[in-house]
């Protein structure tokens, strides 16, 4: 028997065993959220602790972080941000906290949750979304199709600017799996992502490359 005909052979195995629909399998693999945090890094119990670790997990991973004392230091923060870096277009959705980012800057907009031009959203500077939450424990930014107005929006921009509140804040991966299910169970999104850090790749040569397959800059603004 060649390669090409235990191949196939094993395919038509495996096709033969019928699989359950999504959500309707009788076994589950999935281990209580208290067993799986006893192998996890450990997080403090206050928002303190979390915030802090949350920060230092971004700087390790090269994002921007920028706990704000209100929403009010949103609009001046953007500005200082829009004019360093000469954004002239700008990519984003519907959502509250994107719409409160984009109020802020005197510039277009292209809403990447309604029709739009490919083409016009590759021409954005900065992609502006709101969030599902911040995990401190990897410093990690919970988003899906739905928080973000889509896919293109945060991945397709060079930078990637994040709105988030305070409460969004959750200490691990477990709380993130479970606010993910409690939110929208048994409806998913098409696009459920952990963004940690910027985009990177050290394929050649072992060498660190940002933005190599998404945004090069990450920023993540909370009040």
């Amino acid at each position: 028997m060649t390669d090409r005909e235990k191949i196939l052979g094993r395919i038509r195995e495996a096709l033969a065993v019928p699989a359950p629909h999504p959500g309707h399998a009788t076994t589950t693999s999935t281990r209580p959220a208290a067993e799986a945090r006893r192998w996890l890094p450990l997080v403090g119990e206050t928002f303190d602790e979390q915030i802090a670790l949350f920060r230092a997990n971004a700087a390790d991973l090269r994002a921007d972080f920028q706990l704000l004392a209100s929403r009010d230091e949103l609009a001046p923060r953007l500005r200082q941000l829009a004019q360093a870096e000469g954004w002239q277009r700008v990519a984003s959705h519907g959502g509250e906290l994107a719409q409160l980012g984009c109020d802020a800057l005197n510039l277009p907009v292209l809403l990447a949750d309604q029709s739009y031009d490919p083409l016009a959203l590759e021409a954005c500077d900065v992609g502006i979304t709101g969030c599902d939450a911040l995990i401190a424990q990897t410093g990690s930014v919970l988003v899906t199709s739905r928080s973000a107005g889509g896919r293109a929006a945060s991945v397709l921009p060079p930078h990637h600017v994040v709105i988030a509140r305070r409460e969004q804040l959750l200490p691990d991966l477990p709380a993130a799996f479970d606010l993910v299910k409690r939110k929208y169970q048994p409806d998913y999104p098409s696009f459920i992502s952990l963004i940690t850090g910027p985009s990177r790749t050290g394929d050649i040569e072992r060498i660190l490359v940002l933005g190599a397959h998404g945004p090069k800059k990450l920023t993540v603004f909370c009040f």
